[in-house]
């Protein structure tokens, strides 16, 4: 690419919002320095939530040694207040995200500029995530996390997906796009990437992805730190809903219907005494995850495929609990996620 060829290429923020991810952020830097978009047309803004690991001596360690990147303060230490605040100080027309637990391929960059110029139609572009597990159960969440039977029909999950979506897990997104829909929701700790995503539907824009756009995000490797995540994520929804006085898509509401028609279900069966009621459907539930438990045994080891169907029905629970809970919350306790939020923010 020539000098000339290059200074008309939009000049391109990169957000990186994070708290506490010293033993991940220096790989995500490491893949955004690698990039082969020209660096002055490149500038990259990490919002930390005053890290009390070591994550801020590393960030400062690649401001001092790579000009194009900056470290700005964020005392509200939850991702939307990270993403406003680095938001506001991008000179970009592009405004690209890659979060703490993500490595980026080197035209990641590339890749993302040259889908918008191919589809102004979409106002928002990116790649579909590529989770990547560590040890057994990590590599069970990530394959959980991307196949229908874990996150249902979210096409923006499977890795080789190409076409229109109703989000994008790490976009990238024209400058004005903000000016016409808002930055993100402060008041959410969770789910601010899909409310977002839903404004901007809303006001008649599109999203697209492509697996050209290639990264990995890293997924917690424990069982619990995988409820914790899709308990939070439920929970957060249903500010949301109540924002915007409906569900920001069909599929999130699929676990605690199916959980609430399994109980009723079972009272059903031991009432009118028909065990076959009662036992129908955990019956087809078990059966169809283990089926997909065992049809995965001649492609990986035998643990990492008969732990998926423990970690989908982690993911299933875990989301069926959260939105449950804050259902529960939202006719009880009106100020529940002002303290849940509190205690969600210092781990994220």
């Amino acid at each position: 690419m020539t000098a000339a060829s290059a200074s008309l290429l939009p000049l391109v923020s990169v957000v990186v919002p994070i708290r506490n991810e010293e033993a991940f952020i220096a790989r995500t830097l490491d893949s955004i320095v690698a990039q082969d978009y020209p660096l002055d047309r490149l500038e990259v803004l990490v919002a930390d939530g005053m890290s009390d690991d070591r994550t801020r001596q590393i960030v400062t360690a690649y401001t001092e040694r790579h000009p194009h990147i900056r470290m700005i303060d964020n005392p509200e230490r939850v991702t939307p207040f990270a993403l406003n605040a680095a938001i506001a100080a991008a000179r970009g027309e592009i405004i690209a995200r890659i979060d703490g637990h993500c490595q980026v391929a080197s035209d990641f960059i590339a890749q993302n500029v040259a889908l918008l110029q191919e589809h102004p139609e979409a106002w928002i572009v990116g790649g579909p995530i590529v989770h990547l597990g560590g040890g057994l159960r990590g590599e069970a969440a990530a394959i959980a996390m991307s196949h229908p039977l874990g996150v249902g029909m979210a096409s923006h999950r499977f890795p080789n997906f190409e076409g229109y979506v109703d989000t994008v897990a790490f976009p990238t997104v024209r400058r004005w796009v903000f000016e016409r829909v808002g930055n993100f929701d402060t008041s959410l700790v969770r789910t601010e990437d899909d409310e977002f995503s839903y404004r901007v539907m809303q006001a008649g824009g599109r999203m697209f992805v492509s697996p050209r756009v290639r990264y990995v995000y890293h997924v917690r490797g424990r069982l619990n730190q995988l409820f914790r995540q899709y308990y939070q994520y439920s929970f957060w929804r249903i500010p949301v809903l109540r924002k915007h006085k409906n569900p920001t898509t069909v599929r999130q509401m699929v676990p605690l219907v199916f959980f609430l028609s399994l109980a009723v279900l079972v009272i059903v069966g031991v009432w009118l005494r028909q065990p076959l009621i009662t036992l129908a459907l955990p019956i087809v539930y078990a059966a169809t995850l283990l089926a997909f438990g065992l049809s995965l045994l001649a492609r990986m080891e035998w643990r990492v495929a008969l732990l998926v169907p423990v970690a989908i029905v982690t993911m299933h629970l875990a989301y069926a609990a959260g939105m449950g809970y804050g259902m529960l919350a939202a006719l009880f306790r009106v100020r529940a996620w002002e303290r849940d939020g509190s205690m969600s923010a210092l781990s994220r």
